[in-house]
């Protein structure tokens, strides 16, 4: 009895986890190009029932854990904003920066600013890489940005937004606050992007959250939650009757 107790505690925390990653999801449905949590299950140790299981080879589980499958960096869609400083990725890469601790890092946030020193940073404060200055007295009207990166400022090449890629996405380590990932040993060095992918002026990529989906996860983890509370509940009530009866 207490081996199926510790089973559902372990589910009901998978459970949990699985709620927390979909409320993340939910909460920044809204956030420039934010990438939703890939998670899923796999199933714990198992050992010989032996008695009192009616089988000797019978085999009892000991519950599941989350497993954190990195992000999915599926395109978000492109919304048209119509600022000069707003640049959209479409294709596979990232927009490289770095970051205020000095750590190189990659963004698919392409919402740009120029900051009191004429540096084009993102909206947390990273820095565009390579750095890019914006001359004094030219304003945001004044500046264009081309498909490949290159930026104009009153018809002056001032620099190139650098797109790069990495071998695999999913295993980039995210930095909170920043909407930035950083390469790992796992997701592989920064690498040019392929030459498909391109900036366009005037947009930035949504969040790829599917709202409708998000709630479809949040509803079913919710319900296996109840249903594995439930087990507790009913085999708590079980053992306060054995425990009646030895007495």
């Amino acid at each position: 009895m207490l081996e199926g107790l510790r089973t559902a505690a372990a589910g009901m925390q998978a459970q949990q986890q699985k709620l927390d990653a979909v409320s993340n999801d939910l909460a920044n449905a809204n956030t420039d190009g934010y990438k939703r949590l890939r998670t899923g299950f796999s199933d714990l140790l198992y050992e010989r029932g032996g008695r009192p299981t009616t089988s000797a080879n019978a085999q009892l589980g000991s519950g599941s854990r989350l497993v954190n499958n990195g992000r999915t960096f599926q395109q978000g869609n492109l919304r048209e904003t119509g600022e000069p400083l707003n640049v959209g990725i479409e294709g596979e890469g990232f927009i490289k920066i770095k970051l205020t601790d000095g750590r190189q890092a990659l963004t698919r946030d392409g919402d740009l600013h120029v900051d009191g020193m004429g540096r084009l940073v993102t909206n947390s404060g990273a820095f565009v890489q390579p750095q890019i200055t914006i001359p004094k007295g030219v304003g945001a009207s004044q500046i264009s940005i081309a498909q490949d990166g290159t930026v104009l400022a009153a018809g002056q090449n001032v620099g190139k937004i650098a797109l790069a890629s990495v071998r695999s996405p999913a295993n980039l380590e995210s930095v909170g606050g920043t909407n930035a990932f950083v390469p790992t040993a796992k997701s592989g060095a920064a690498i040019a992007a392929p030459a498909a992918t391109v900036l366009k002026q005037g947009s930035v990529e949504a969040s790829n959250t599917d709202v409708a989906s998000s709630m479809t996860d949040m509803i079913e983890a919710q319900r296996a939650y109840q249903l594995t509370s439930k087990a507790i509940q009913t085999a708590d009530q079980m053992m306060e009757i054995a425990n009646g009866v030895k007495r």
